[in-house]
């Protein structure tokens, strides 16, 4: 991409404000954080519900970005860059995509459904690819803002476009088709997902439909609900396994490990397997087929790319490596769209101010080889990388392109040298075409621990962050609680993310979890609410804050700041307003008051209090008399001191139940793990944490025999049982055996049999059809922490906490 100012006022019938209408731009931006803004970057500055892009422009001014679309000119900013003021920036984005898009002239397939969309646009670039230069979208780049992003990556050389189109409520689908501009149309299964936002099912598939207002073709299984809400103007293009008058006919067979299809397509009738036998991963196959179908493939290339088809990694993994090292595993996928997205990612979760690249070959950039290389070398250089190891006989011969490159031109002349290179005190980030299997690089890189992992959603953090911060007043500071390794979630991960999104203090228990973020790099405030006074020391060292609750802690604090000779060191008081755990009690004002006047080591940073029931609406009156109490204590403190420090009282459910006091700042803890007290608002926050295993063994007993400690289950019948590595010292309940609890294996409730026991438990899977080494999930959506503690008759913050620190994290970004 290569425009002028002048040529883009008036795509999006913008008002200039500036001083150089020709200035030439190359990328558009409407990430503030992102180390590949430049000053030939321009820069949409959107509004959503909990931010707004306009807050940024005077900070990207500073990095050397010139070119903005805004909606309003921010104080003290004209004359200092060129602004094209539309009414919406999203919808000038969007504009600007579209507009762009009709400049290409290729077939463009747009993909639609409730599930799938990802995986059949993956799928269609593997079987597609050796014959065209195609360009698609990055990752799941499929919603208002990702799909004209993804458009705009298109360049001369690209002869083919697939890209995915999601939506989740009316109104939305028209945007998207107007900057896809489909020319061949796939339906995906429709599902349950975002049934929210709809009506009904038909509201839904309308909505749906409208991608394909104008294509030549719809690819989709016959299906008469969808056919009868769809204009008869459009030519489909079907396939079935039940009806006879689709345009393709299956049979299909299915085994364990594969699935074997009879096609039969007009005078044609051939055979075709796929390595998958899940209904999804059969429906999503066909789709392909019929795209090669319809592009008139022969039946032998069918037949040979489709048995290569293979599962696809959805997401950036972060994962623990040897010799303190920290990995980012996008092993899968190697394109110039995707790396971007990727060395961002790799920006907001560095552990360590060294960060290596790990990178193959790039294909399909649209670019001839010079100038892909050049441009690769420039994201490299602008997000500070310090080493890159180049893999592929094209990269490596760019080896002088790149900072303190190391060239080779396979994996396996790699992994020969792998001993030779040090690895240690860095994030790595892997990046690389399937074909170089860069898996093995993450296996030989990766810190060896068991096969039980706890999954962290950093998506579903964003989204529950985003959740509760709609709820506050626009100058409603926010403290997220990141204390007990961030309820279970992991602590320098999470916490790095929370500065990403630049929330304005963590807070921690205990004085060791600041200091270890501290030692990660997060120079966020940290508030630590139970420091003892023996940590006063390291807090002082590590620039912490801590919350000063009694005057033993308080007297203890100020000799040790004397000492030091501090002035204004940040402190927090807490108040005691019914919760009786921690704080000063009413009486005990005249003494705080006397002690802290006139001194200089200390500034009271804030006052906070806690709420006890703010949970349970049944004791309202209480949660109200607190509210009054604080108001009237902490004024006290304000008045007396003449100081105004920050107040804060509300934690998690105060934040939905009781917005009149949400002061000037409030903690969100549990909420920001995807748990709510509440029914109608657990719907709306997103599952973080999913605990995952796998079969370890699979034994056949007799009516008879039994399964564990203290033979707990007899079996009246033959039965299969299944052992999963994870047990009571990962963090599992012994109370959650006994055929109390379950697991899931293929969308399958196994219900655990016998005793659990130290390092694992079993469970019966006599009606699942599985083997040794299938996937096994002990909570995340089903079952639900919070459906465990009920079970349990405790709390989701225990099944949380729980979980063991042998248990490996790993965070991922979808």
């Amino acid at each position: 991409m290569t425009l002028s100012i002048r040529n883009i006022i008036p795509i999006l019938k913008a008002k200039f404000v500036g001083k150089n209408d020709i200035a030439i731009i190359d990328s558009i931006s409407i990430d503030s954080r992102s180390l590949q803004n430049t000053s030939s970057t321009l820069y949409f500055a959107l509004l959503g519900p909990n931010h707004d892009g306009h807050h940024y422009v005077a900070e990207l001014l500073e990095q050397g970005v010139l070119n903005f679309v805004v909606s309003y000119v921010p104080s003290n900013l004209q004359g200092k860059a060129n602004f094209l003021v539309v009414e919406n920036t999203l919808q000038a984005l969007q504009t600007f995509a579209a507009a762009y898009r009709s400049d290409f002239d290729f077939p463009v397939i747009g993909i639609t459904g409730s599930n799938g969309k990802t995986i059949i646009k993956e799928w269609l670039n593997f079987l597609l690819s050796p014959d065209y230069n195609i360009i698609r979208s990055p990752k799941s780049y499929n919603s208002q803002v990702g799909v004209p992003l993804s458009v705009l990556g298109i360049n001369e050389k690209h002869n083919l476009g697939i890209f995915e189109a999601g939506i989740s409520t009316v109104n939305e689908m028209a945007n998207l088709q107007r900057i896809i501009q489909p020319t061949i149309g796939i339906l995906s299964n429709i599902g349950s997902a975002h049934d929210e936002g709809f009506h009904d099912a038909g509201e839904k598939i309308k909505e749906k439909l409208k991608l394909f207002s104008s294509v030549e073709v719809l690819i989709m299984n016959k299906n008469q609900t969808v056919e009868a809400f769809l204009n008869p103007k459009i030519k489909t293009f079907t396939w079935s396994s039940d009806d006879g008058k689709a345009d393709v006919f299956v049979i299909a067979k299915e085994s364990l490990d594969k699935t074997e299809f009879k096609i039969t397509y007009q005078k044609l009738c051939f055979t075709i397997a796929i390595p998958f036998s899940d209904q999804a991963s059969i429906e999503n196959a066909l789709q392909c087929l019929m795209v090669m179908l319809y592009f008139r493939y022969d039946q032998d290339i069918i037949r040979q790319r489709m048995l290569l088809l293979y599962p696809v990694e959805m997401r950036l993994k972060v994962k623990n490596g040897s010799n303190n090292t920290t990995i980012i595993d996008d092993s899968y996928s190697s394109d110039f769209q995707s790396l971007k997205i990727a060395l961002d990612f790799l920006e907001s979760q560095k552990q360590f101010k060294k960060k290596t690249l790990i990178l193959s070959d790039i294909f399909q950039s649209g670019l001839v080889t010079e100038e892909l290389y050049s441009k690769v070398s420039h994201l490299i250089v602008s997000n500070k990388i310090n080493r890159v190891i180049a893999i592929g006989k094209t990269i490596a011969g760019f080896k002088s392109k790149f900072p303190n490159c190391l060239a080779f031109e396979s994996t396996e002349k790699f992994l020969e040298g792998f001993d030779t290179i040090p690895f240690e005190n860095e994030t790595i980030l892997v990046k690389g075409a399937r074909h170089f299997h860069f898996e093995e690089i993450v296996s030989l890189l990766e810190e060896k621990t068991h096969e039980t992992v706890l999954e962290i959603n950093l998506n579903a953090i964003s989204h529950n962050l985003n959740f509760f911060k709609s709820k506050l007043n626009p100058d409603t500071k926010l403290m997220v609680m990141v204390k007990a390794f961030s309820y279970g979630n992991g602590g320098f991960e999470v916490a790095k993310l929370l500065s990403h999104h630049k929330v304005d203090y963590l807070g921690v228990a205990f004085a060791d979890e600041g200091i270890s973020l501290r030692l990660a790099g997060i120079d966020l405030p940290i508030m630590v609410l139970n420091p003892e006074s023996t940590s006063f020391t390291a807090i002082i060292q590590h620039q912490l804050e801590p919350e000063i609750y009694s005057m033993k802690g308080l007297t203890s604090f100020l000799k040790l700041a004397e000492q030091k000779k501090l002035k204004n060191f940040p402190i927090h008081i807490k108040l005691d307003t019914g919760m009786h755990r921690l704080g000063f009690e009413e009486e005990n004002l005249p003494e705080l008051i006397a002690k802290l006047k006139d001194n200089k080591t200390v500034q009271i940073k804030s006052i906070l209090s806690h709420l006890a029931t703010s949970d349970e609406m049944k004791f309202i009156d209480f949660t109200l008399s607190q509210i009054k109490l604080f108001e009237k204590m902490s004024s006290t403190v304000m008045e007396e001191l003449q100081i105004n420090p920050i107040r804060h009282l509300l934690n998690t459910s105060g934040i939905s139940n009781f917005h009149q006091a949400q002061y000037d700042m409030v903690r969100l803890g549990i909420g920001l793990y995807g748990v709510s007290n509440d029914e109608e608002e657990q719907k709306l926050l997103e599952n973080v944490g999913t605990l995952k295993s796998i079969i370890s063994q699979i034994r056949i007993i007799d009516a008879g025999e039994s399964v564990g400690y203290g033979r707990k289950f007899v079996a009246d019948k033959p039965t299969k049982i299944a052992t999963i590595p994870i047990g009571y010292a990962d963090g599992i309940s012994r109370h959650w055996g006994n055929e109390l609890g379950y697991v899931v294996i293929k969308n399958k409730k196994a219900p655990i049999v016998g005793s659990i026991c130290m390092d694992m438990l079993m469970v019966d899977t006599t009606e699942i059809e599985c083997k040794e080494g299938t996937e096994v999930i002990v909570f995340g959506e089903s079952p639900s922490v919070s459906y465990m503690a009920k079970r349990l008759e405790t709390i989701p913050y225990e099944i949380m906490t729980s979980i063991s620190q042998r248990v490996k994290r790993v965070f991922y970004r979808e």
